[in-house]
């Protein structure tokens, strides 16, 4: 890894240190790595709204631990990272929606997923990871789809982790879920905000494994980290502004798993299997009884599949 870099202890972890990333575009992301810097790169990229400690700490520890050098980031938008301060547009969001499902492109948003996917090849660069292993979540799955198809020289190996690729005609989120995760809080102090974000995560995490004072305990951690709720409609916005990766998923070489929850109601598990189809040669593993997170009790599972993955031979 490029050395000009000054890093700090985390204030989160006893075992990364973070820093921040200009890239050549005018973003700065903040990362965080951990890891002996001699054994292989996980790059983790998170998913709509969700800062890299979404990344769990006992996720991150797992893959260290199993011989393996770990960065998550926080997205351009959310975070510590840069934000992108935008002329307001009065942009359709459920005519947007509309279009997306059917598989036609929209217009509008301040970038795309294209530009994220930029962001993290230039973060590749600026590290000097050479070929390395990127690992997705949701958003971030979607975002690691662009990367490998765009820039096949930087991608080792690809994991995706309950995500989509788009594609026409998918099932859609369920309302509930959907609404959940875009629904406005009464208020942006931080109690109405615990119990707003309460709720999102009882509504798209794992039925039965959802820890409600750990919860509360995140909630308030990255609350008091970032909050910039313009970053999240952004994100969603460059979703629909994308459209569908199918056409992108054709020129996917790289050796891809695809891990999905048998009960994530925001993605349902056929959008993985999308994926998983629409990839040549990707395999495809539904994980029962998880939800649209990782919660501590299928980090095991979770970690030991990825690992497994990015050490086969093939």
């Amino acid at each position: 890894m490029n050395s000009a870099f000054q890093f700090n202890a985390s204030p989160y972890t006893s075992f990364m240190q973070e820093t921040k990333v200009t890239l050549g575009n005018g973003i700065e992301l903040h990362i965080e790595v951990g890891g002996n810097p001699e054994h292989p790169t996980i790059l983790l990229i998170m998913g709509l709204g969700a800062q890299m400690l979404f990344w769990p700490d006992y996720f991150c520890k797992s893959l260290i631990d199993q011989g393996f050098r770990v960065i998550r980031f926080d997205n351009r938008d959310i975070g510590l990272s840069s934000k992108i301060r935008n002329k307001k547009q009065r942009l359709n969001t459920m005519k947007l929606m509309g279009r997306f499902i059917v598989g036609l492109g929209n217009e509008g948003a301040p970038y795309t997923l294209y530009d994220m996917a930029d962001d993290v090849a230039m973060l590749i660069d600026q590290l000097g990871l050479g070929k390395t292993y990127i690992l997705g979540a949701s958003m971030g799955g979607m975002i690691s789809q662009i990367v490998a198809a765009k820039y096949p020289e930087k991608v080792e190996k690809i994991g995706l982790l309950f995500t989509s690729n788009n594609q026409p005609f998918l099932r859609f989120p369920h309302p509930k879920q959907l609404f959940s995760l875009l629904g406005r809080p009464e208020a942006h102090d931080e109690e109405s905000i615990v119990s707003h974000s309460l709720k999102v995560f009882q509504t798209i995490g794992s039925p039965g494994y959802v820890n409600q004072l750990e919860t509360i305990q995140t909630i308030r951690k990255l609350y008091r980290r970032s909050f910039y709720p313009a970053g999240v409609l952004q994100q969603f916005l460059a979703i629909l502004c994308t459209g569908s990766l199918l056409p992108l998923n054709k020129n996917i070489t790289q050796p891809t798993l695809v891990v999905h929850g048998s009960k994530d109601r925001l993605l349902p598990p056929s959008h993985g299997k999308a994926v998983a189809k629409a990839i040549s040669g990707a395999k495809f593993e539904l994980i029962q009884g998880m939800g649209h997170d990782i919660p501590a009790h299928f980090i095991p599972q979770l970690s030991g599949l990825f690992v497994h993955h990015f050490r086969s031979s093939h």
